[in-house]
């Protein structure tokens, strides 16, 4: 029997009501007490996303009423009308079908002009993660997401393996002694970075209010699937990278734009949904006009939250390296939780890439694998097909509580020992059993990225074990 699902799944998905919550939770968990929490979910995500079919239903019918609005005439909710809007997925089989049907709600939004699904895509909050919008003039801060601008960021300095190896105990202290993980997790001296010097922190009450938080958190990740590691890079040699052909050793890791992001994200959500007058059902994707104040000041602000991702990323690879005595060959790195003015099928679109990767022509970026899984270093093709993208990791096959159920803590030893990777933190619902197959989700990008490199992990840490 799978655990209830409790009010904080529900307020997940962008559910606020607590008599909504309240009416959901003693419904679901009394009369489909026997399914998974994530067929639970995306039931659930079914109503919200068409309460109209289950109004009559003898069971949910009272979930139903609670999204349920009537457009009555004259109302100005924004209407919703079937578009031939071209949607391109890559890697299908490997794409639950509450993912794809996220996509297809989203493209129902009167702004949308094209939209791409990667093969790592899985379900999400208001856009599926590895989802790619093109949008007409207008952003939506859902379809970016909480952590705006995550990040991967990949160091490669000339040392040798058999060096690391030699030293391996300094390598695993050096990144306990300078990163930090989870809510409120900081590091436990100051830092300092030109990002905190910036005058736009005076541009708006909102990030002056943030300026603090920011100054606090710079040089920490936050917590879930977020890392950093050390481990094996394999350089196939190309000229977009002046370092031969051979191996490294690399610091990646992966992280955000932490608090500072998401009270950003947080506050002009809120504000679009009062904008853009939507069904009840899609109002987690309302947009800002991109020729209004409220548009450009997201814009702006957004931007700002992605360099802070940038200035995080840059703390700890200085203080890693530093407490190593290490000098940097090269530094490859890319935004994902983002948006882009690009050029889409000759006109200037803002492109939303929800957990994916850019990935236009010799773009480079790395998309990484599960903790003890090799990732790619890549170099974009330039598909305009899937809007000059590509998958940002190996993607989730299984939900944080499944794979709790399903795999066991000396299931996940035995994996890392199998793999020879040390871990420090981690907790089980990050462990490998709950990531797709890297090389399977690579092998349905050929068109779409070209492997230059590749990254094996050695040392990792994440977020403590919960």
């Amino acid at each position: 029997m799978a655990h209830k699902l409790k009010s904080k799944d529900l307020r997940k998905l962008n559910i606020s009501s607590d008599k909504t919550i309240s009416i959901t939770l003693v419904i679901i968990n009394k009369h489909y007490k026997h399914n998974t929490n994530e067929e639970r979910i995306e039931l659930i995500l079914k109503i919200i996303e068409n309460p109209e079919g289950y109004v009559n239903d003898p069971v949910l019918s009272k979930i139903a009423y609670e999204f349920y609005e009537p457009v009555e005439e004259n109302t100005d909710i924004i209407p919703l009308v079937k578009r031939d809007v071209e949607l391109n997925v890559f890697g299908r089989p490997l794409i639950k079908a509450n993912a794809y049907q996220q996509m297809k709600t989203a493209m129902k939004l009167p702004v949308v002009e094209k939209a791409a699904l990667m093969p790592d895509s899985h379900l999400g909050y208001g856009l599926p993660i590895g989802g790619v919008l093109a949008v007409n003039n207008a952003v939506i801060p859902f379809a970016i997401g909480m952590d705006i601008g995550c990040r991967m960021s990949l160091t490669i300095y000339d040392v040798t393996e058999r060096f690391f190896k030699m030293h391996e105990h300094k390598f695993k202290q050096s990144i306990i002694n300078n990163t930090a993980f989870g809510i409120s997790k900081i590091v436990g001296f100051r830092q300092e970075h030109e990002f905190l010097d910036r005058d736009v922190f005076h541009t708006t009450a909102l990030l002056k209010g943030l300026k603090s938080k920011a100054a606090r958190q710079i040089g920490s990740s936050g917590s879930g699937n977020h890392f950093v590691e050390w481990g094996i890079v394999e350089m196939e040699g190309d000229e977009l990278i002046d370092i031969p052909a051979g191996k490294y050793i690399g610091l990646l890791n992966h992280s955000g734009s932490r608090g500072f992001g998401a009270s950003i994200a947080r506050h002009y959500s809120d504000l679009a949904k009062e904008k853009s007058r939507l069904p009840y059902n899609m109002k987690h994707l309302a947009w800002l006009d991109m020729d209004n104040d409220d548009g450009r000041e997201y814009w702006e602000a957004m931007n700002l939250a992605g360099d802070f991702a940038s200035a995080c990323h840059d703390q700890i690879h200085h203080n890693v390296a530093k407490e190593m005595g290490l000098v940097p060959l090269t530094k490859i790195e890319n935004h994902h939780n983002f948006a882009w003015k690009e050029m889409v099928d000759g006109n200037e679109m803002i492109v939303h890439r929800k957990g994916s990767t850019p990935a236009g022509k010799n773009v480079l970026g790395i998309i990484p694998g599960s903790m003890t899984d090799p990732g790619f270093i890549v170099k974009g093709l330039g598909n305009e097909a899937a809007i000059n993208s590509a998958s940002h990791g190996a993607g989730r096959k299984c939900s944080r509580k499944e794979t709790i159920s399903k795999t066991t803590n000396s299931e996940m030893r035995k994996k890392l020992k199998q793999q020879n990777v040390h871990l420090i933190g981690g907790a089980l619902d990050e462990s490998p059993f709950a990531y797709k197959n890297l090389s399977q989700v690579m092998s349905f990008q050929n068109e779409l990225v070209t492997t230059i490199g590749k990254f094996i992990p050695r040392i990792v840490r994440m977020d403590k074990a919960k």
